[in-house]
């Protein structure tokens, strides 16, 4: 690849930054300033009271908040959906509403109200255009594993005949780097990497438009970034139990009444207490709102099938909407488990899986959760085969372990809980 390539991909790369400040202030204008114009008319800067700059500052904020979780959100594989855009857009108008009347400070609620407005308008057309005109362009080098992308529908894959792009421009360039390259594609990849065309390992692309990780053959290297972040752990549990607490007076009432539907329903206790694996292998006891009929002395564990013939009418209705889980906030309060995490599974699958799948055991690093990625991604698991791909999904959520991911797992949980993706 000659120098004049080199500068070329240089040009593109910092045209790409421009682009990212370009949507910035042109959102900017549209949600900040043009409800202003709109309400206040085109004098308005002249005049600068306490209610205008309150209002400005608090349509910065919103927009400046949303912009950074649409960017942060696409690092993830299926958060391109305006599922997990428009309701983030609300929310943080909801709170700045929230804010702004608890401090009792002057705002204009109608320009507010545009901002919002707007908001939605400029975020909706942004992704309409993307998904219309902007896909993920990839060069992918013809030696030893080749990545699978054809169902991908954001994503057009080229293999390259020769170590060349001969005037194409791709986003970035994909091959497998532990096979035997030829030394002129080892100049080439090192040539890309100079002009800022990102290089990435085959098993790096699956892994982010997957959200899986292969667990066949993990590397040292790859156990290193499998450690999930000690400071966020601790944020996150306080997080947690605040968040518990508060919501108490929300969910126990809810809790109850299930309760007793159960107990109207069927004989036997309405919770259903069962021992868990948690973190580093330790035992606990789990609490669910009991969703089938008592089980026969001796029936031992197995997977919930579909269309369970042990599964009451109240029992599939809390199993599709998750209500059977209500009762597992008592185990976030105790430390034996987070709202979100890997699924806990009862302690003679986690013997069997441990033989059958590699690695399966590095799951319980950390507390195991309510609702998890590979609950939202997956569904349930009925199966051996299944709990792999489960398992692969879970290694995704530790070495992405963080306040993203796990506020696109709340998003896609209340999708699931509408929808009864993945229940049995």
């Amino acid at each position: 690849m000659s120098q004049k390539l080199e500068r070329r991909y240089s040009r593109w790369y910092q045209s790409v930054l421009l682009h990212s400040f370009t949507q910035f202030f042109i959102g900017v204008a549209a949600v900040v300033l043009l409800p202003c114009l709109l309400w206040w008319g085109g004098q308005f800067w002249q005049q600068w009271d306490e209610v205008r700059v309150t209002t400005v500052i608090s349509n910065f904020l919103c927009f400046f908040v949303v912009f950074v979780f649409y960017k942060r959100f696409h690092h993830f594989p299926g958060a391109q959906s305006l599922f997990y855009v428009i309701p983030t857009i609300v929310l943080v108008y909801l709170l700045a509403f929230a804010a702004l009347f608890f401090v009792r400070a002057g705002y204009s609620r109608p320009v507010l109200l545009l901002s919002l407005g707007l908001a939605v308008v400029c975020f909706f057309a942004g992704h309409f255009v993307r998904l219309r005109v902007r896909r993920l362009q990839l060069a992918v080098v013809p030696f030893g594993e080749q990545p699978s992308l054809r169902r991908e529908a954001d994503v057009d894959a080229c293999t390259l005949a020769e170590p060349a792009f001969h005037g194409r421009r791709f986003d970035a360039v994909i091959a497998d780097l532990r096979a035997d390259l030829p030394a002129e594609w080892q100049t080439f990849l090192a040539r890309c990497t100079l002009a800022h065309v990102p290089v990435y390992h085959v098993r790096q692309i699956r892994e982010r438009l997957t959200g899986r990780i292969k667990i066949e053959h993990l590397s040292e290297n790859e156990f290193g970034t499998l450690l999930p972040d000690p400071n966020y752990a601790f944020i996150k549990r306080v997080t947690e139990l605040l968040l518990v607490l508060a919501t108490l007076p929300l969910w126990l009432p809810l809790l109850l009444a299930t309760a007793v539907l159960i107990r109207l329903e069927s004989p036997g206790p309405a919770l259903f207490v069962q021992q868990r694996v948690g973190q580093g292998g330790r035992l606990f006891n789990m609490y669910k709102l009991r969703s089938m009929y008592l089980a026969s002395p001796g029936s031992g564990a197995r997977f919930a099938g579909a269309n369970d013939s042990r599964v009451t009418r109240v029992g599939r209705f809390i199993r599709r909407t998750r209500l059977d889980e209500v009762p597992q906030f008592f185990n976030v309060l105790k430390g034996d488990m987070s709202l979100i995490g890997p699924r806990p599974e009862q302690r003679e699958f986690v013997a069997q899986f441990e033989r059958q799948i590699p690695f399966y055991v590095y799951r319980h690093v950390v507390r195991p959760g309510i609702t998890g990625w590979a609950q939202v991604r997956h569904g349930y698991a009925a199966s051996a085969d299944d709990t792999r791909i489960k398992i692969e999904h879970d290694f995704y959520y530790i070495k992405h372990f963080s306040f993203w991911l796990d506020l696109l797992v709340v998003y896609k949980t209340l999708q699931t809980m509408v929808t009864g993706f993945g229940a049995r």
